[in-house]
């Protein structure tokens, strides 16, 4: 099984999550990604390699985006997550 490990962008993102639901929607969603890492779309120009998921919530869609690493250990490293306003232009900012 892959090890998750979070940016500092979504570790903090995370940690200022409030509403309990929501939580528990990403919490299922990164367990799902933890099983099977390409259940993801792979992004294609400027966020080559990076692969994005869906999170559906009271209507509002989200959005997590992660990298896959594969050499010495299975590893995913979780970018970032948040709404889709916006997301894509700022995981552009971040990765540069």
């Amino acid at each position: 099984m892959y090890e998750i490990r979070f940016s500092s962008a979504a570790a903090k993102y995370f940690k200022k999550l409030k509403e309990k639901k929501l939580k528990e929607a990403y919490k299922a969603a990164l367990l799902n990604i933890q099983a099977n890492p390409f259940i993801g779309h792979k992004k294609q120009g400027d966020l080559a390699g990076v692969y994005g998921h869906d999170v559906r919530y009271l209507g509002i869609n989200y959005e997590i985006a992660y990298l896959i690493h594969e050499e010495n250990r299975p590893l995913i490293i979780v970018l970032l997550a948040g709404t889709r306003e916006n997301f894509y232009e700022e995981l552009k900012r971040y990765i540069k």
